[in-house]
């Protein structure tokens, strides 16, 4: 029989051979150690975070404190309400052509952006509000969403490839780094190469540029992003970018993110509606900000779960850091990327572009499968939109037979 201390309720004051002190210290010790892990968990999913980021301020020349601002303020409400590990991303589709057609000389400013982010919201609040998101996704094939970020990943890359262009060595040679970085997952490898790069850059010569002043904290507020919006550029931002993204956000930011999320959280469990509204809110509180198309993606939350998130305390750590660095560090930012390398700022968009493709890849599946996926990609390369559109209808075609391969 057990003794009677070790039948004790857990409520029960310690027993008079515990130790009070020793008690507290052990719970204060868990209590860091758990925030530890959530700290660790919270910047998990940078290496998603950092080359979207990198591609709107360095390419579309979007400002800091626009960007970082709302993916703050999301982060700080996706922890407080869904109390879980609930990641707030960057959307992959968009931000992946936006650099491709602005690659291809397509107007991509950042009222562009600006205006696919706010009818990314209202869309989503419509379709949270009516429950139309479950009925629509239906209609979308997998291997024509699996052709369309497979096509942006290439896109991404030879942006990268035209970047690195310019200093091949220096490319190959970061690249090379990069490739055995990336093999070991607890190294931030795209922080070692943004910093690597701005060192390198301020060692090879760039001191000139370096301003001092930059780096000291200085409150940056957004500035609001509505007015400047035209008809022309909520047409682009419509047509072009918030569209062809709504099919990969029904699989990837909504009904992945809900089942990951319950599945691993079966005590705060959420569903469908809720992320919607979610994502058409924080859409447009990011548009209304200067900000960029966000959504809850679910690669998100397992990256965070895999280095040692929890709970909502990671969101809210991720939260409240982008914030900080939005408000007060705006121009440290803006230092940052004038000092990255054109090899870095290359390798960073083809190694993203290569993950985005990878993430893509079909297991198996007949040839008219593969085909459909093989040539919606290749149409993806030079328009999102209607690769979509041929990815439907590819699909319905070798299902009825009308394509022979």
């Amino acid at each position: 029989m057990a003794p009677p201390d070790a039948r004790r309720h857990p409520d029960a004051a310690p027993a008079a051979s515990e130790s009070p002190i020793v008690s507290t210290q052990a719970g204060a010790s868990s209590e860091r150690a758990s925030w530890l892990a959530e700290a660790s968990g919270a910047f998990g999913d940078l290496g998603v975070l950092i080359p979207f980021v990198t591609a709107y301020l360095g390419v579309v020349g979007m400002a800091p404190t626009g960007v970082l601002v709302p993916i703050g303020l999301a982060s700080l409400a996706a922890g407080l309400w869904y109390r879980t590990p609930f990641p707030v991303q960057p959307m992959k589709l968009i931000g992946a052509s936006v650099i491709l057609y602005a690659g291809s000389g397509v107007e991509m400013t950042p009222t562009v952006v600006v205006a696919a982010g706010l009818c990314t919201g209202l869309i989503w609040l419509a379709l949270g509000l009516t429950g139309l998101a479950a009925r629509l996704s239906a209609l979308i094939p997998r291997e024509a969403m699996l052709g369309v970020v497979m096509g942006l990943g290439f896109g991404f890359m030879l942006e990268g490839l035209r970047a690195m262009s310019a200093t091949p060595v220096a490319s190959g040679l970061t690249l090379a780094v990069a490739m055995v970085l990336l093999s070991r997952p607890t190294i931030p490898t795209m922080l070692v190469l943004l910093f690597g790069g701005a060192t390198a850059s301020l060692l090879g010569g760039g001191a000139a540029a370096f301003d001092a002043s930059r780096l000291v904290p200085a409150l940056t507020l957004p500035t609001p992003a509505w007015p400047q919006l035209s008809w022309h550029a909520a047409e682009l931002g419509l047509l072009l970018l918030a569209l062809p993204q709504l099919p990969l956000t029904f699989g990837n930011a909504l009904f992945a993110v809900v089942d990951e999320n319950n599945r691993r959280f079966p005590d705060r469990p959420t569903h469908e509606r809720t992320v919607a509204l979610s994502t058409g809110l924080m859409n447009l509180l990011s548009s209304a900000l200067g900000g960029i198309p966000l959504c809850h993606g679910t690669g998100g939350m397992a990256a965070q779960v895999r280095f040692g998130a929890r709970s909502g305390r990671a969101p809210l750590i991720f939260g409240a850091t982008m914030l900080a660095i939005g408000l007060f560090f705006a121009d440290a930012v803006s230092l940052l990327f004038a000092l990255v390398p054109a090899a870095v700022l290359g390798s960073i968009l083809f190694l993203a572009g290569l993950q985005l493709a990878l993430g893509s890849r079909a297991e198996g599946g007949q040839k008219a499968e593969r085909f459909v996926v093989l040539a919606t990609a290749g149409i993806a390369v030079w328009h999102a939109g209607l690769a979509v559109l041929f990815g439907v209808l590819a699909h319905h075609a070798a299902k009825r037979g009308w394509v022979r391969l």
